[in-house]
């Protein structure tokens, strides 16, 4: 029997959707990788467990807190990354409109001649207004998974912001305590620099009296020019980091320098906290490690996409519109319409398609391993933050009792040389073991706060993937 048109489309609509049976489903997000069951390195006590948010403001110097704000209103880091989840929800919006019937309106107008069976010619004018409608039926989830892909890049980009701002954070946080940690070591070499001053005065005045040798006089104005050119390096060092925060901050130099004065040579001192047991309890506090889970599911829903371009798509698509026709003086006016759908099949593309999926799964690979690794290396920077933590906890008071024992030693044979009892190279001697103790401690308490702030920014520095933030895009405000 004669078959109806009708019947047939609707017998290829039918095995089309049969068809979608084959299509292989993406990967999905990876397991979940080992983590050790408890820490290896020694966990820091004796704080009170406290909320990591806005840790910065934890420590015992508000200009910390004004800087750490002032860079996160100014920094370009965080001012990018706002720009790039802006993008990705654009991007996000534009996959899901695929989702939907596009409607567009069309409008025409021609004048036209022709010529007929008699010796004249006919001019004819036609118009046309209408609406043009086509609707992609997403049997192979080609668009679900590009919108799935566009919706997992989004949530990437804004675990980015929150990731830029947990570094901007803590560099500030270093900078400005590597600052303090300076000015501590200028004031101790300034008064290094006193003492070789007058050492090198006395003995300028006892090689003149004739009790010392000139020998001993070049010595101690050495010493002297040796600590004042330490003391100018360090103060160089110092300007730096002014500099360095300046660029951070974007405070003006002469106004940074004028809130920073007000505590100088202190290094803050931050409150302790208690790191959980478990490395699953902090996992999800880590941004990046969340920015990477989501560029997985980005790169699954790649493949899925990739895969459904290989099987057939269907389309429903119609027009209407108003038609007018003059002709010959006369003018006729109607209604066209058409509907239908239209199903196209793949068949010979030279291997393109094909190797589409291949490329989307090595990329699902590629940030597969990506993540893997950076599941490892977050698991090694917080057992780094602990050693060195611990180490430089119990190194301290050794540190102080020795540095108090060289101050004294260097305090009775500086009395011995100055009533011309023992030798100046045994001075000096004692000079730089003092001097080294008084700087080793105010290095070992830098380094323990910044073994701190490691600590804080390894276990994700306070972010919440459910509390809301708020970030501008060129003036714009945007909330996740």
């Amino acid at each position: 029997m004669p078959s109806h048109p009708r019947a047939n489309t609707f017998a290829g609509v039918l095995c089309a959707a049969a068809l979608a049976g084959c299509a292989v489903s993406p990967p999905g997000a990876p397991a979940a990788p080992r983590l050790p069951a408890s820490w290896s390195a020694p966990l820091p006590h004796g704080g009170e467990a406290s909320q990591l948010g806005q840790w910065w403001s934890q420590f015992d110097d508000p200009d910390l807190n004004e800087l750490i704000d002032a860079a996160q209103r100014e920094h370009g880091s965080l001012a990018q990354a706002a720009a790039r989840i802006a993008e990705a929800r654009a991007n996000l919006r534009a996959s899901g409109g695929a989702l939907w019937p596009q409607i567009g309106a069309a409008a025409s107008a021609t004048r036209s001649k022709a010529l007929a069976v008699v010796p004249a010619s006919l001019l004819s004018t036609t118009t046309s207004l209408g609406l043009d409608a086509r609707w992609e039926i997403d049997l192979f989830g080609l668009n679900r998974n590009q919108v799935a892909a566009a919706s997992a890049r989004a949530d990437a980009a804004v675990t980015g912001w929150h990731s830029a701002r947990v570094s901007l954070a803590a560099e500030v946080a270093a900078t400005f305590v590597g600052y303090r940690a300076c000015e501590a070591l200028v004031r101790v070499y300034e008064e290094d620099s006193r003492s070789q001053s007058r050492t090198a005065e006395l003995t300028r005045l006892k090689v003149g009296a004739g009790f010392e040798t000139p020998a001993n006089g070049a010595l101690a104005d050495a010493s002297a020019a040796d600590a004042a050119s330490r003391r100018a390096a360090q103060q160089a060092e110092c300007d730096v980091l002014v500099k360095s925060l300046v660029a951070l901050t974007a405070i003006d130099e002469p106004g940074l320098r004028t809130r920073l004065a007000s505590r100088s040579a202190q290094v803050a001192q931050p409150a302790a906290f208690v790191v959980a047991q478990v490395p699953a309890q902090w996992l999800a506090q880590r941004p990046d490690l969340a920015g990477l889970e989501y560029e997985v599911a980005a790169a699954s829903a790649d493949i899925g996409a990739a895969q459904a371009e290989r099987y057939p798509r269907l389309s429903l698509s119609g027009t209407i519109a108003a038609v007018t026709l003059g002709f010959a003086g006369a003018t006729t006016s109607g209604t066209n319409w058409s509907i239908g759908p239209a199903l196209s099949l793949p068949l010979l593309d030279g291997g393109r398609r094909a190797a589409n999926v291949d490329a989307a799964r090595a990329r699902y690979e590629l940030a597969r391993a990506a993540y893997t690794q950076r599941v490892k290396d977050a698991v090694r920077e917080v057992e780094e933050a602990l050693v060195r933590l611990d180490a430089a906890t119990r190194r301290e008071s050794d540190a102080r009792r020795a540095a108090q024992g060289y101050r004294e030693f260097f305090g009775a044979v500086r009395a011995r040389w100055d009533i011309g009892v023992g030798s100046l190279l045994d001075l000096e001697d004692a000079r730089r073991l003092a001097l080294a103790a008084d700087a080793g401690v105010i290095n070992l308490q830098r380094e323990r706060v910044a073994s701190w702030i490691a600590l804080y920014k390894a276990v994700g520095g306070g972010w919440d993937a459910h509390a809301p933030h708020t970030w501008q895009v060129s003036g714009i405000e945007a909330r996740p």
